[in-house]
């Protein structure tokens, strides 16, 4: 683990409050995470065959809550609806889900107060696109793990939310996908490779890499903490070790 990865676990500390709680308007169920004094909320949008209680999404999320960012992770499908294997890449039934959930977090109390990211992987990576680029700036920050960001089709070109964009290295096909998207989005957007990692990122300290790129995103451009130095360009390209 990196020196900047090794330094946040020392901070995790935190304990988040969780509550199961049921999604208007058609109670879509799902986990809400919220750490004493967050700084952030991140909703996430699962990938195609997955749900609230992926392993890596979980893994995620509560490292995002170690670093003081509440998270969502629900269901983007009723039970009926997920045996139409349609509606698993419906991307605009999944993105329609997603910005009701990001409108009802909006509402609660407790959270509604806090800037809001979505993070995204595999089909949910476009949904979570489609999503930012309906909901304007209450989107303040996006990130694909191993996503189909070109499944957003012409919603990547009124993206405004600064996007990161993580893929494996081994991932090749989703590489060059995620390539031609990136060329598509505006504003501020990059793409990170996390070298030797395949497109759930299951090699050992591959999802690790993954966190700490996405916590560096989601301070930078969503918390506001301008911890990295500026690049002097709007994209750029890196590999991870």
């Amino acid at each position: 683990m990196s020196q900047i990865a090794a330094g946040r676990e020392e901070k995790s500390e935190v304990q988040p409050i969780s509550r199961e709680v049921l999604i208007p308007p058609l109670g879509l169920t799902g986990t809400l995470n919220c750490p004493s004094e967050a700084r952030a909320m991140v909703v996430f949008a699962h990938g195609s065959g997955s749900s609230q209680f992926s392993p890596r999404n979980i893994r995620v999320a509560e490292a995002f809550s170690r670093r003081g960012i509440a998270t969502l992770l629900f269901d983007l499908l009723l039970p009926l609806e997920e045996a139409d294997r349609r509606n698993v890449f419906d991307i605009k039934l999944l993105a329609r889900r997603l910005t009701q959930a990001v409108r009802w977090v909006g509402n609660l109390p407790d959270v509604g107060h806090l800037p809001v990211g979505l993070f995204g992987a595999s089909t949910g990576a476009a949904a979570a696109l489609v999503a930012a680029s309906t909901l304007g700036d209450r989107v303040g920050a996006v990130v694909s793990r191993g996503g189909r960001p070109d499944l957003a089709g012409d919603a990547l070109g009124h993206v405004r939310a600064p996007t990161l964009l993580i893929v494996g290295g081994e991932d090749s096909d989703v590489i060059e996908l995620n390539l031609s998207a990136l060329e598509r989005l505006k504003g501020k957007k990059a793409i990170q490779i996390v070298s030797g990692a395949t497109h759930l990122f299951p090699e050992p300290g591959a999802l690790e890499s993954v966190i700490e790129l996405a916590t560096e995103w989601f301070e930078n451009h969503l918390i506001g903490a301008n911890q990295q130095s500026a690049k002097p360009d709007d994209s750029y390209l890196d590999a991870r070790q």
